[in-house]
């Protein structure tokens, strides 16, 4: 049981982060009903630029924890905001009339070339920083001796994920960009000719998935201590597979999705073999889409005639 109990913990944080990153992919495709497929290495700058701000708080002598994780936080949205600003004006915005083949090819290139610029910027191999938020709680002691423990960092992962839930899904549903957003899912063309700028609303969009996706690269960059330029590719499958697996187009299914992917790779890597872990999470996604094509929450998509 208290192994169980650990995994179970450990499984909710890696969830979490999934979910954040799987919230940008189902935004974007609830509005233009596409992939971003370059969503996973935008997540990848946001890490690389947490760890930067990170270095530049350790040169300027900055070592109240307080102040660092805030700096680390500003400096990775703003800029991997604006790389996500980038990816829709380059690789979607001018194919957005074209077939949906020409801007999912546009989005893999995107991909492959900001793998590689990070490759070339910050080297091949792994980037370490060390541990910033240190220490937890210690929830129950099996009679072999293992100890259950909640760790800070993991405290501050989930309910981090939750709030940033509860304000999206508000500002989704209840401010006039959230409108703008819905509008333009049920018909762009009508929602430009009532007044709503389709190209802003679709740029704003990206900017909040690639600042989700920057709180995620932070958070995996203290929780793992680790970076590498190749980290976006594994993580933004899974995060894809999360948004399909909760129905795509569905914020609470994206982090439905997300959390249900975290806990299946703790469990199967507790109780199986870690190496078939991935096998295990893409397994279950085939069995949902055999059964439920939608996803969990998804909604069947009504066809316009």
């Amino acid at each position: 049981m208290e192994y169980f109990t650990q995994q179970l913990i450990n499984g909710l944080t890696l969830g979490s982060i999934y979910g954040l990153i799987a919230i940008g992919y189902t935004m974007v495709y609830g509005i233009i009903g596409m992939i971003n497929f370059a969503h996973g290495d935008v997540y990848m700058i946001g890490a690389f630029q947490a760890m930067i701000a990170f270095l530049i708080c350790g040169v300027l002598g900055l070592t109240w924890v307080p102040l660092q994780l805030a700096l680390m936080l500003i400096v990775a949205v703003i800029f991997t905001s604006a790389y996500g600003w980038t990816v829709e004006r380059i690789a979607y915005r001018p194919l957005r009339g074209s077939p949906r083949l020409a801007p999912l090819i546009s989005a893999i290139g995107m991909s492959i070339v900001l793998s590689n610029y990070v490759q070339l910027a910050q080297g091949p191999r792994p980037k370490p920083i060390p541990p910033v938020i240190r220490g937890g709680f210690q929830i129950m002691e099996s009679e072999a001796g293992f100890v259950v423990q909640l760790g800070y960092l993991q405290i501050v992962i989930m309910l981090l994920t939750v709030v940033l839930m509860a304000i999206f899904a508000y500002l989704i549903a209840k401010t006039p960009l959230g409108r703008a957003q819905r509008a333009c899912e049920q018909d762009m063309k009508m929602a430009s000719l009532l007044g709503v700028n389709v190209d802003r609303t679709i740029s704003l969009t990206f900017v909040m998935g690639a600042g989700l996706a920057a709180v995620a690269g932070m958070m995996v960059t203290l929780y793992y201590g680790v970076n590498d330029f190749f980290m976006g590719f594994v993580a933004g499958i899974k995060a894809f597979t999360a948004a399909v697996l909760g129905g795509i187009g569905s914020l609470p299914g994206a982090m439905l999705g997300g959390i249900l992917i975290g806990i299946i790779e703790a469990m199967w890597s507790a109780y199986f073999s870690t190496e078939y872990k991935d096998v295990a999470a893409f397994g279950i996604l085939v069995l949902v889409l055999i059964f439920r094509p939608t996803g969990l929450l998804g909604r069947p998509e009504v066809e316009k005639v």
